[in-house]
């Protein structure tokens, strides 16, 4: 994560302590050692992390909380323990009361419409893929572009999505790795490294350059 280091130091201004949601186990490491990865990482920026799997009442926990990180990991395993833990709405209301979060993959992909555009297998079945439905599209991120030099015959990210839209309306970003989105009341602006790849039900796929701010756009 280094190369987001202003960025949460600027997000998290204010903040002395950051609670970690590790329910995504990366590799099905225990919630304690990722824990202690991330609190590695963000000691050295000045913040305390805590495990939202420490406290006896993690809704308790996310709703008195400065600042809220959930990282990457499986996304079928992170939103089955949000609905298990009853944490989707409280974790919502936090949010839009205007507590600062950040997500990286799994943990961002919980903020779209639903968590029907995640790359992960399937292992945990959630009893609903909604999910928070804070921005007003899908994430896919990673997303990685055709290569035209492969001889593999398979589905590329673009067809999935396509898949997708066979049965859904939602739109799509593709994050290719480097970028990120910065949401600030109502606006959503792509920053990083890279253009993003939109995907709209019906449409050709667009670049979205960075500085762009989505906002305002109409999704319906």
């Amino acid at each position: 994560m280094a190369y987001l280091k202003e960025t949460v130091l600027e997000h998290f201004s204010g903040c002395t302590t950051i609670l970690f949601i590790p329910y995504a186990r990366p590799g099905g490491i225990s919630h304690d050692e990722y824990t202690q990865k991330v609190r590695s990482t963000f000691e050295s920026w000045g913040f305390a992390v805590k495990g939202i799997h420490e406290f006896e009442n993690p809704s308790k926990a996310i709703q008195e909380a400065e600042g809220i990180f959930t990282g990457g990991g499986n996304t079928f395993v992170l939103v089955q323990q949000l609905y298990h833990h009853l944490l989707i709405d409280v974790l919502k209301a936090t949010l839009e009361k205007g507590t600062p979060y950040l997500g990286t993959s799994a943990g961002s992909n919980i903020l779209g419409q639903s968590m029907h555009t995640t790359n992960d297998m399937p292992i945990a079945y959630p009893p609903d893929f909604a999910t928070l439905g804070l921005l007003p599209f899908n994430l896919n991120p990673h997303y990685l572009d055709p290569d035209v030099h492969s001889k593999h015959m398979g589905e590329t990210r673009e067809m999935r999505i396509q898949e997708f839209h066979a049965y859904h309306k939602t739109a799509v970003l593709g994050l290719r790795e480097g970028s990120w989105l910065e949401v600030k009341g109502g606006a959503i602006t792509l920053k990083g490294n890279l253009s993003a790849r939109l995907f709209q039900q019906g449409q050709a796929p667009q670049e979205v350059e960075l500085g762009t701010e989505m906002g305002d756009w109409n999704w319906a």
